[in-house]
């Protein structure tokens, strides 16, 4: 189904309890919430949870109805000299992207996003790139933030320009060496959209 992280802390789906062999928590989707859901992934002693339901397409119409979806698109631009355009934020090694504005196509968010949030320019997109989702907290309610990802290409040479008020501290352009580095300290779906593109 999907990969879907809170705070690093992957949630698996299963629609088979006797392949589940996991020692980690398990919820019967059909009776789970979305606080005994976050409470579990809050304890420190657990990585990981399971959801089941025997359906997957009902699994999946349940999930989205406990936590709901908002919408976001962002991009892994490649510059024509080699290097990849990174953000720091909130102490971690990102990418740009952001919320869709309504009635927005998703590939001009995509776009949109990556020039507000780090000053880049002449931005072109190549491809799409795996979609990722992860749960956040918006206000004390708990949704899911579905991102739209594509692969891009820009020939900018002038500065980029973090967009300090969405509390981005750098954007910079790393080469493929500093990848290794980077992805210590960054966000598990930032590291899937890296490792899909090497």
């Amino acid at each position: 189904m999907y990969k879907v992280f809170y705070n690093q802390k992957p949630i698996h789906f299963t629609v088979d309890l006797e392949k589940n062999t996991a020692k980690s928590p398990l919820f019967y989707l059909k009776y789970a919430n979305a606080k005994s859901i976050i409470k579990a992934l809050k304890d420190k002693k657990v990585k990981e949870v399971y959801l089941y339901h025997s359906n997957a397409k009902k699994m999946e119409k349940h999930f989205f109805k406990i936590f709901p979806i908002v919408e976001a698109a962002g991009g892994f631009v490649k510059h024509q000299n080699g290097k990849y355009l990174f953000i720091y934020r909130n102490d971690k090694w990102d990418l740009p992207k952001g919320k869709l504005e309504k009635k927005e196509k998703i590939i001009d968010a995509a776009v949109r996003e990556v020039c507000e949030e780090t000053g880049v320019e002449n931005v072109e997109v190549i491809k799409p790139l795996p979609t990722t989702f992860h749960i956040y907290n918006a206000n004390g309610k708990h949704k899911i933030k579905k991102t739209y990802w594509f692969l891009m290409h820009s020939s900018f040479e002038g500065t980029l320009a973090p967009q300090t008020e969405e509390n981005i501290q750098q954007a910079v352009w790393k080469s493929k060496s500093e990848f290794s580095d980077l992805m210590q300290n960054a966000y598990e779906n930032i590291k899937l959209i890296v490792k899909n593109v090497l």
